[in-house]
């Protein structure tokens, strides 16, 4: 699969997600099977861009290439100006947001909102090819409501305005998370262009994500929520699709040194304080629906410093891994 002039490893892509998918997260998917990475959204308001948020969300030290920038906003110039910045900043692709429903975001007639006003699209689509010399992506939902499905519409704009690959998530923006994604509808939209389309929603096993792939015929899959803490979901589904052969769950050993190791990065990418904070989350993800993983996520919610957090961690996977022996 390529976008632009860069061929993936894979078609398994990491979907841009606020508040996750940060430089260790990115990295760490990277190594364990992702094939394209998308780093969390960046405001295309310059006023916005001396932040210590939009500072940590532009960094990409050491990250393999190409290096994916989102950024949202619906004021054309604005989003011109926010493409140009972030290439200067090392970004190889730029991906446009029109997918995310939240409604900070929305109520900006930014993201999933935009799928409301077609020329305002095109006109955002437009300004932002021709601003820069990287490929231009994009991601939509389906529509703004189910009413108002106008995703193939929206990727035939996109195509001509010179869009070099698409991600659909398969709901419309009233939808939010609720409810099954629409696969038919990226099915549909799969046939009605010829640049790539990844299918992205509700993929969370080797298995299901052949089924996507055969359903819909995109090019390629984007996972967003199936991969928080479990961020080996991109290596089974790459070896279940090279192999047709399920791969055996990560031992105890190997997520306490992947979860140790992403606490770690954390740690030192936030400082201690907001590290230790932003790494709750994620710990949370990890240990849902292991063997005393509740108990010890409620514990940990109350720890305050990284080391504690370590610790605790250790104590934890130590104890499991002297049951089993």
């Amino acid at each position: 699969m390529n976008i632009g002039p860069y061929t993936l490893d894979n078609p398994l892509a990491l979907a841009p997600m606020a508040g996750v998918t940060d430089l260790p997260f990115r990295k760490l998917c990277r190594e364990l099977g992702a094939g394209y990475v998308v780093g969390e959204m960046v405001s295309a308001n310059p006023a916005l861009r001396g932040t210590r948020k939009s500072m940590l969300r532009a960094r990409h030290d050491d990250e393999p290439a190409p290096i994916a920038v989102q950024i949202a906003g619906s004021d054309p110039d604005w989003m011109a100006d926010a493409a140009r910045y972030n290439v200067d900043l090392g970004a190889q692709v730029i991906d446009i947001n029109m997918g995310c429903p939240a409604k900070k975001v929305c109520n900006k007639l930014a993201g999933s909102a935009l799928l409301e006003n077609e020329a305002l699209v095109g006109d955002i689509l437009r300004a932002v090819v021709a601003a820069v010399d990287v490929p231009v992506t994009l991601k939509i939902r389906t529509g703004p409501d189910p009413e108002r499905r106008n995703g193939v519409a929206i990727a035939q704009l996109a195509e001509s305005s010179g869009i070099a690959a698409l991600a659909v998530h398969g709901r419309t923006r009233a939808d939010r998370f609720n409810g099954q994604a629409e696969y038919d509808t990226i099915a549909t939209i799969c046939q009605a262009v010829n640049i790539p389309v990844f299918a992205n929603g509700d993929i969370e096993s080797p298995e299901h994500a052949r089924q996507v792939l055969m359903a819909t015929g995109a090019t390629g899959l984007m996972l967003g929520r199936g991969a928080q803490g479990n961020p080996w979901l991109f290596r089974e589904i790459n070896h279940f699709l090279e192999t047709g052969e399920v791969l055996p769950a990560p031992s105890d050993e190997e997520v306490h040194d992947v979860l140790t190791r992403h606490l770690a990065a954390l740690h030192a990418f936030y400082g201690e304080p907001q590290g230790v904070r932003v790494a709750r989350k994620h710990i949370g993800w990890y240990l849902k629906g292991r063997p005393g993983g509740a108990e010890l996520r409620a514990k940990l919610m109350r720890v305050k410093t990284a080391a504690a957090q370590l610790e605790m961690i250790d104590g934890h996977f130590d104890g499991r891994m002297q049951q089993a022996a």
